[in-house]
C-alpha cells in the first residue's frame, strides 16, 4: 500500500517539537527582541519539506531505530534553521524584496530590516551550534559529516542567492543552463543536504545507498523549484501564500521564461521520473520518498 500524505507528513509533530523545544531554549541572555524573531520565522509554519526528507530518507537507508530517528530530527532541525535564515535574508529589500512570506508579513516588515539581519545570522549560527552541542548520542565521525554536509550544502545556496540576484554565471552557459545553476545551488543544494544527512543518520549506509538517494535529492531538489517557477506564473498570492509574479516583474530567468509553461511541465515530468528511477535500489525502503517526489511535482503552494 502506497505512502498517504498523513503517513509522508507523520514526523511533523516531532520536528515542530524538536524545533520548538530548542528555541524555547535559548539562552536568557540573548536580546528578548531577538528571541522572538527567530521564533517568529522559524515556529509554526512552512512545509518543513528537508526535516521531513531527512526523516524518510533515514528509513530508506535502513535507519529505523529510535537512535536514528531522533538523529535525523536533529539533522533536520539543522538544515531548517539554515533554510529559514535563508528566507529571513532572501526577502530583505536588497535580495527579493518581499512583504509576504508563508502567509504573513516577513520578518523585515514585523520588525525592522536589522532584526531581520541578526536574526537571520543568528538561526544560522544556531544550526552549527545545535549540531555540536545537542545531547543526542551520535558519534562524533556522523556529527562531523553531516556538519560537512550542512557547510557545504550552506555556501552552494549563498552562491545560487548571488547568481540569482547580482549575476556572474558563465557567459558562455545557455540560458537554460544559466537557470538551472541558479535553482541546483540556490534551492536545491539545502535539499540534497537533506537527504544525504537523513541517510548518513542511519547505521552505516552503504556507498549504493547514498549514491540512489543523492542521485534523487538531484532531481527533486531541481524540481522543487521547476514547479516554484510555474506556481510563481500560475496562482495567486492567496494560493502561494507569498507574492507571485514577482520573478517576471524582476526580469529574472525562470523556467517558464526559457521552455514556456509547456514546457515547464514537461521538465517536471521528467524530473520526477528521474527521481522515481533513481530509488529502484532502496526497494520498499523508499516508499515514503517515493510518495514526496509525487507530491512535489503536483504541489500548488
Amino acid at each position: 500500500m502506497s505512502p498517504t500524505a498523513a503517513d509522508i507528513f507523520a514526523p511533523l509533530p516531532a520536528i515542530e517539537s524538536f524545533l520548538d523545544t530548542w528555541l524555547t531554549s535559548l539562552p536568557d541572555d540573548r536580546p528578548l527582541a531577538l528571541r522572538e524573531a527567530m521564533r517568529y520565522s522559524a515556529i509554526g509554519a512552512g512545509k518543513r519539506l528537508r526535516p521531513i526528507l531527512a526523516w524518510h530518507a533515514c528509513t530508506a537507508a535502513a535507519g529505523t531505530g529510535p537512535d536514528t530517528g531522533k538523529a535525523s530530527l536533529l539533522a533536520g532541525a539543522a538544515i531548517e534553521l539554515v533554510h529559514c535564515f535563508s528566507l529571513i535574508h532572501d526577502d530583505l529589500p536588497a535580495l527579493d524584496n518581499d512583504d509576504l512570506r508563508r502567509g504573513k508579513p516577513t520578518l523585515h516588515k514585523h520588525t525592522s530590516e536589522a532584526m531581520a539581519i541578526l536574526a537571520g545570522d543568528q538561526l544560522l549560527t544556531d544550526a552549527f551550534l545545535l549540531l555540536t552541542t545537542h545531547p543526542h548520542p551520535i558519534s562524533a565521525n556522523t556529527r562531523l559529516e553531516l556538519l560537512r554536509e550542512l557547510s557545504h550544502a550552506t555556501s552552494a545556496m549563498i552562491s545560487g542567492q548571488i547568481y540569482d540576484t547580482l549575476g556572474g554565471t558563465p557567459d558562455n552557459l545557455s540560458p537554460l543552463d544559466r537557470v538551472q545553476l541558479v535553482h541546483n545551488n540556490k534551492t536545491g543544494a539545502l535539499i540534497r543536504a537533506a537527504c544525504r544527512m537523513g541517510a548518513l543518520c542511519a547505521p552505516s549506509p552503504s556507498p549504493q545507498t547514498l549514491e540512489a538517494i543523492t542521485t534523487y535529492a538531484r532531481a527533486i531538489g531541481l524540481m522543487f523549484q521547476v514547479v516554484d517557477d510555474l506556481i510563481d506564473v500560475t496562482q495567486t498570492a492567496e494560493t502561494a501564500g507569498k507574492r507571485t509574479n514577482k520573478d517576471a516583474q524582476a526580469g529574472k530567468l525562470t523556467y517558464p521564461s526559457v521552455l514556456g509553461i509547456e514546457g515547464t511541465r514537461q521538465e517536471v515530468t521528467r524530473l520526477h521520473a528521474a527521481a522515481i528511477n533513481a530509488l529502484t535500489p532502496l526497494h520498499t525502503n523508499a516508499e515514503a520518498l517515493r510518495a514526496i517526489a509525487d507530491f512535489l511535482a503536483t504541489r500548488t503552494k
